[in-house]
């Protein structure tokens, strides 16, 4: 969501460059529009959202869009902490409540990258949701996608959601990854958000999960487009578990 900056053309990554360390009033307006947008979904992963700090106006922007869009459950990973100019997160909204969430920070030359793993139910027949914003590099994201592996291989009904910054084809056929049967709706392209071109943004599911159809919205209120998918999972999940 990059912190509620709107970007329609490349040469706003230098002109915004500011308000990822300034406040900026139209900020609250993109947080009303994404929130409205999101109220129709069951869960929800955020990447590149502030926790609170002088650029949003002290505004945790994980826990506002919880509360605008009417989600009782949210929880948040800051990944980096710069002295109260900004604060890096991911964050996970939903409508049912976690039976754990584990925050990890991923491996990387620059640190800053996390992994969010949520279990919903237990573990036979729940499902087990991994948020992630990989690093930019091919070398960097196989590390991080080993780490993950190593995380979630014993998960039998697993979703990966995020910017995962690079092409289905190489993540699945590629990466480690490929050892967990996963499969992956149609690839939409989600980047640049204003003239989309390469599908960077995934959900990945396992082989147990019926999808039932997926989409890109289109609503640019970042560089890259949000993408969507709709399961079918017939067990109950049990919050209690």
């Amino acid at each position: 969501m990059q912190v509620g900056i709107q970007t329609s053309a490349y040469h706003q990554y230098l002109l915004k460059s500011w308000q990822h360390v300034l406040p900026n009033k139209r900020r609250q307006q993109s947080l009303t529009d994404i929130a409205a947008m999101l109220r129709g979904f069951d869960i929800v992963a955020l990447q590149e959202a502030d926790g609170g700090s002088f650029r949003s106006g002290q505004c945790n922007q994980v826990e506002h869009l919880a509360d605008a869009a009417g989600f009782p459950y949210w929880y948040q990973q800051i990944n980096r902490n710069l002295g109260g100019i900004a604060r890096h997160s991911n964050g996970l909204l939903s409508r049912f409540p976690a039976a754990r969430i584990t925050n990890y920070p991923l491996p990387g030359l620059l640190p800053g990258r996390g992994l969010m793993v949520m279990q919903l139910g237990d573990m036979s027949s729940g499902l087990t949701i991994a948020v992630t914003h990989l690093a930019l590099s091919r070398k960097a994201q196989f590390s991080q996608l080993d780490y993950l592996c190593n995380l979630v291989s014993d998960r039998p009904n697993l979703i990966i959601m995020g910017d995962l910054n690079q092409e289905a084809s190489v993540l699945l056929q590629q990466s480690p990854l490929q050892q967990l049967n996963l499969h992956a709706p149609r690839v939409l392209p989600t980047y640049p958000s204003w003239q989309p071109k390469r599908g960077l943004d995934h959900i990945f599911l396992s082989n147990s999960i019926r999808l039932l159809r997926t989409a890109v919205i289109n609503q640019p209120r970042s560089d890259h487009l949000p993408i969507a998918a709709e399961i079918e999972w017939p067990h109950i999940i049990d919050p209690a578990h």
